[in-house]
């Protein structure tokens, strides 16, 4: 057997075992709720003995003990009715038994709690007792519900530690494996730049050592980007639309001409407190997003907005469209419409955005089969 199938052994024994004690002690509470009030049941009878007793003495009749009986009744609520007329009651507040409508209502909620006993006090006359349950019984009764609340409650707490730290611990891990990546790129990367040193100095068309070039330092931004998985990145005030565009072009240079670019943006400079590397990354993953989602043909439009304290990028697609219950959960990570990837792409970008730039993203608008429009917003410096 593996440690992991050692582990989901070990962790359902763990769980039937906790069920197993739940289930008793819910089954041993409601056990001495019934015998309270069973118990209960036989005091209102010698109760209503004792009124019998005390109705019908004469002066030779010893009441002592009825009296006694009767008088010692401090806790269980009980009303005695000869049809809609009060005999006597005991333990209910005068406010109730003088007003009809109250006493009708609480002598319902009476009869829900227990059955009511009728009783010949005299030949051929009956009246009926009306009682209900004690304040202890009454706090017994809602037990198991806090107790199941607390269980509950501590199960949820148990969960969320341990869903906790397995996304820490996945999340070292994915850090870790991000950090390793950069530094195994960084070494042949560092070959490549020496023989294009060497291509420099033959005989060659310099557009071929200038392509490889854009390549090398394509290759050294995306280590930069995995060597920054994991850290806190340093911000730095930058002009968000010239960065955008420089990301945005890039990527137009490198994709089919079955897509058509457009870029719209204000004239000026927009500054923040950006990571060029990561805001690229950011950028990247949305355009890949868009093509994957026309499948490599239609329009992509990028336009940059501004209020009095954000700029909003927004990105739309002429794609697939998604449906309007997708729209959060498309940024959860493994969630993805395709049948190859990991579902990162878009999680990774909130992270970016929301965690390290304090922005906003989300889908501004979605429609089947017409397109896609997703909105970055990002804190600007203010003048």
């Amino acid at each position: 057997m593996s440690f992991s199938e050692r582990t989901n052994t070990t962790r359902w024994i763990i769980i039937s075992v906790c069920f197993i004690i739940i289930s008793l002690i819910l089954w041993n509470t409601y056990t001495f709720f019934q015998i309270f009030k069973n118990e209960e049941r036989l005091k209102m009878k010698l109760f209503v003995n004792a009124q019998i007793t005390i109705v019908n003495a004469d002066e030779n009749t010893d009441v002592e003990l009825p009296l006694q009986i009767f008088n010692n009744n401090t806790s269980i609520p009980g009303i005695i009715m000869l049809y809609d007329k009060v005999v006597s009651a005991k333990n209910v507040p005068d406010e109730i038994l003088n007003d009809q409508k109250k006493r009708n209502a609480f002598l319902n909620k009476l009869k829900s709690e227990n059955e009511p006993i009728t009783f010949e006090y005299a030949p051929g006359k009956y009246q009926t007792l009306y009682y209900g349950n004690s304040e202890l019984l009454n706090k017994l009764k809602y037990y198991p519900i806090a107790l199941a609340l607390i269980i509950f409650l501590c199960i949820a707490l148990i969960y969320n530690f341990y869903q906790s730290t397995k996304m820490a611990t996945q999340n070292k891990l994915w850090a870790g494996m991000a950090k390793e990546t950069a530094h195994q790129i960084g070494t042949p990367l560092s070959s490549l730049i020496g023989w294009v040193e060497i291509l420099k100095t033959e005989e060659i068309d310099p557009s071929i050592s200038v392509e490889i070039e854009k390549d090398i330092e394509r290759l050294q931004t995306i280590t930069d980007r995995f060597s920054k998985i994991g850290s806190i990145p340093v911000l730095g005030l930058h002009d968000i639309v010239e960065e955008t565009k420089n990301a945005y072009e890039y990527l137009q240079s490198r994709f089919s001409k079955q897509v058509a670019f457009s870029f719209k943006a204000p004239e000026t400079a927009i500054l923040g407190m950006i990571n060029p590397t990561l805001h690229s990354w950011t950028i990247e993953n949305l355009v890949k997003n868009a093509i994957d989602a026309m499948k490599g043909k239609g329009t992509l439009d990028l336009q940059i907005e501004q209020d009095a304290h954000h700029v909003k990028i927004n990105i739309k697609d002429s794609g697939t469209g998604i449906s309007k219950k997708q729209f959060k959960t498309i940024f959860e990570p493994g969630f993805t419409t395709k049948k190859r990837g990991w579902g990162l792409g878009l999680s990774l970008t909130k992270r970016i955005v929301e965690e390290y730039h304090n922005g906003k993203i989300k889908v501004l608008s979605s429609e089947i089969g017409k397109g896609t429009t997703f909105q970055i917003s990002l804190n600007k410096k203010v003048q």
